[in-house]
């Protein structure tokens, strides 16, 4: 990776993240074409981001945006924890790797709203040309793709009793959360090659940097667009510490993420024009959808002790060099969990349930001493919407995130019906045998609700729920992009990443980000 800057590029890709790196890479297939990656941290190599139970480390370190909430009003007022990766690879660097497309249902949708070519049939052949799935390839699979897509190589004893004592609360076992159906409990497959994290930097972006027409840019971040009328001309950035301006002879695309693609456009004068006059920018575009329509999980976790010895992977060198050299070991990450329904009459599950081992407090930010495991849900489909705004002019400056968590009475029902779901798993014999106590006594630790009653359960997500990490939805097709991802009203600005969904998908963002990816690198060319 370089450090100089070239002044100008036929492309300029905004943000090194899950649908950043993919764009980059695949634009930078055309060698009569020049591409530049930019990217406001550093490098992601070494261990930390390469072991993947080491993820928790990078976690309010100068790898993460560390952004929070402004106070909200329905978790007692608590301001929420934002991590968001700020590395090569954004947040594919520092997630916990799952692979999850969302429903077939999320994507018809999207298309019933206007979004032309984004229904199921559509999307699909992306997803299985980004894979390569260690199963091999079916007709919802691919195989020979940069992303290596693997089954969990360790499994603890407790996880597999979770998925036993789901099954036998009712819920059917699926062995493939993106195949067919999405119903179900099971192992989530990971996106992980020989036991090692495989972000979308190591996927797409390392193969590709000995092509000499791309040109990546860590410790640059992108500080405003540069207008000619409607035309960005480049971006204003800040490269190691000194004011630069790329230029774009063609396109510009940002790949910044939820929160930080909208802040760039308010930066930049593109937005809500009465908002950017009070914080003194002037308006380029008034288009006020910008930085609306906020989505994100929320949820909570139950937590127990369990009976067994310490089952956080040791971070020792003996458990690396199994790791490395075997694939396996307790240094690996695995979830399991699946996909409920709050109700018999719904087109798609509502209800997404994750299991990991480790006691969670303070929204997953304590230290895990204790042996445990922790399960919980979220709301797949929020209705609640929130915003990002300009705290103020300063290009430095973190937005002011407002996610309304849990505004609508819609989405408090299916969390507090996810939750006596979840309490209901916890009942069943086979889980009970490899925990510590029950119900009632993970209750007075504070980790579980005190009983199935609705305030019960409400009292205990008000002050234990947080964010699950998938916000999106802030430039949405339909409102700020069209569906070819091009910014309404400017003639050469695109946004790819989880902010142009107009409705949050069933599941986890990594995989639908690097589909949006693929699919904005074929948009961009055909232009």
């Amino acid at each position: 990776m370089t450090n100089s800057i070239h002044e100008q590029f036929d492309y300029l890709v905004l943000g090194a993240g899950s649908a950043g790196c993919a764009l980059a890479a695949r634009l930078s297939e055309d060698p009569d074409t020049t591409v530049a990656l930019v990217e406001a941290g550093p490098a992601a190599h070494g261990r930390l981001f390469e072991i993947p139970a080491l993820f928790s480390q990078q976690l309010k370190s100068s790898y993460d945006w560390d952004f929070e909430t402004e106070p909200e009003h329905r978790l007692d007022h608590r301001r929420i924890y934002l991590p968001r990766g700020r590395a090569i690879g954004g947040t594919s660097s520092m997630n916990t790797m799952l692979y999850v497309r969302g429903h077939r249902h999320d994507y018809d949708t999207w298309a019933e709203l206007g979004n032309k070519g984004w229904e199921y049939a559509e999307v699909l052949p992306f997803f299985i040309k980004s894979e390569d799935n260690q199963r091999g390839a079916d007709e919802f699979h691919g195989v020979g793709g940069p992303l290596t897509v693997s089954d969990p190589v360790f499994v603890h004893p407790l996880l597999s009793s979770w998925v036993e004592a789901a099954v036998d609360a009712g819920h059917p076992l699926n062995s493939d959360f993106n195949g067919p159906e999405q119903d179900g409990v099971g192992y989530y497959q990971v996106t992980q090659r020989g036991g090692l994290r495989c972000s979308s930097a190591v996927a797409f972006l390392e193969p590709a940097l000995d092509r000499p027409n791309l040109t990546v840019l860590p410790c640059t971040q992108a500080l405003r667009l540069r207008f000619e009328r409607a035309r960005a001309v480049g971006v204003e950035v800040d490269h190691l510490g000194r004011r630069r301006f790329i230029r774009a002879n063609r396109e510009v695309v940002l790949s910044l993420g939820a929160y930080n693609s909208p802040h760039l456009l308010l930066q930049s004068g593109v937005g809500p024009a009465d908002e950017l006059l009070a914080s003194g920018i002037t308006p380029v575009l008034d288009l006020p959808d910008v930085g609306r329509n906020l989505q994100d999980h929320v949820g909570c976790f139950l937590s127990f002790f369990s009976n067994t010895p310490p089952v956080l992977g040791p971070d020792t060198s003996t458990e690396e060099r199994r790791l490395r050299d075997e694939g396996t070991g307790p240094m690996s990450w695995t979830e399991v969990g699946g996909f409920l329904r709050s109700a018999d009459d719904l087109p798609a599950p509502d209800i997404q349930v994750h299991a990991a081992l480790g006691i969670v407090r303070d929204q997953g930010l304590a230290a895990p001493l204790e042996p445990g495991v922790s399960f919980g849900p979220y709301v797949a489909r929020p209705i609640s919407r929130g915003s990002v705004r300009l705290r103020h002019a300063h290009p430095y400056a973190k937005p002011r995130i407002v996610h309304n968590y849990l505004a609508d009475p819609d989405d408090r029902a299916r969390l507090r019906e996810g939750v006596r779901l979840c309490m209901e798993i916890a009942r069943q014999r086979r889980f009970t045998a490899m925990i510590d106590g029950d119900l009632a006594s993970a209750a007075e630790a504070g980790l579980a609700p005190r009983s199935d009653r609705d305030q019960d359960i409400d009292d205990f997500i008000r002050t234990q729920a947080f964010s699950f990490y998938h916000p999106a939805g802030t430039c949405a097709m339909g409102k700020v992009v069209d569906h070819q991802l091009r910014v309404f009203g400017l003639d050469n600005v695109r946004v790819a990443d989880t902010s142009v969904m107009p409705t949050l998908i069933t599941g986890n963002t990594n995989a639908p980000a690097i589909m949006i990816g693929e699919r904005a690198a074929v948009f961009v060319r055909q232009s």
